[in-house]
């Protein structure tokens, strides 16, 4: 990494700043703090990639505004079934009525990431995962959420896959930083072509 700045990263999401430290790539997060669903509405967008990529780069602007110069990193991710978009669960009885729908089923989860300066936009790209979950029965999924516990409310559909969430899954088709919410290799190829990572 050269002498400037470290990265900024536009979200407060453990898991994704947990793959930029792994990836042992400096930044600081900063929360975006804007309302997502009032943003989405407002845009009059359906498509999720397009819903996922274009909150990645409102809450990138949102915060390059206040951090004039700084290189900022925006991430979102939506999770789709057919049409219907979900959000995360507000409480243990939406958590159980998302996984009951996402049983037996493929849904796809759109991961966006957006790299800006000051107005300008750098860098985006948005990936798709599809997830195919085994068929729950309800006591399959009570249990689930006894051991789960509140962390079924920090993530869209009720599950985190890099922990108790991967139980619930009979196939993925997609990469591993996609499900997590930040397409990392495409990032980091843009990084090293930009020369913001030395690597």
């Amino acid at each position: 990494m050269s002498e400037r700045k470290p990265l900024i990263l536009a979200s407060q999401s453990n898991a994704r700043q947990a793959l930029l430290r792994s990836a042992q790539i400096p930044f600081e997060a900063i929360l975006a703090d804007i309302d997502e669903r009032a943003v989405q509405v407002k845009s009059g967008l359906c498509d999720p990639g397009a819903i996922a990529g274009h909150l990645a780069r409102e809450k990138a602007l949102h915060v390059a505004r206040k951090q004039p110069g700084r290189i900022v990193i925006g991430a979102d991710q939506t999770l789709a079934l057919g049409e219907r978009l979900f959000s995360k669960p507000i409480d243990r009885a939406v958590a159980q009525e998302q996984l009951a729908a996402l049983s037996g089923r493929t849904h796809h989860l759109n991961s966006a990431v957006i790299v800006v300066r000051d107005g300008d936009i750098l860098f985006s790209h948005v990936a798709v995962a599809d997830m195919t979950m085994r068929a729950l029965d309800s006591k399959t999924i009570s249990d689930y959420l006894d051991r789960a516990g509140d962390t079924v409310m920090q993530s869209v559909g009720g599950y985190q896959l890099e922990g108790l969430g991967v139980h619930l899954f009979e196939r993925i088709e997609g990469d591993y930083f996609t499900i997590l919410g930040l397409p990392l290799l495409p990032l980091l190829t843009f990084l090293r072509g930009a020369k913001l990572i030395a690597l």
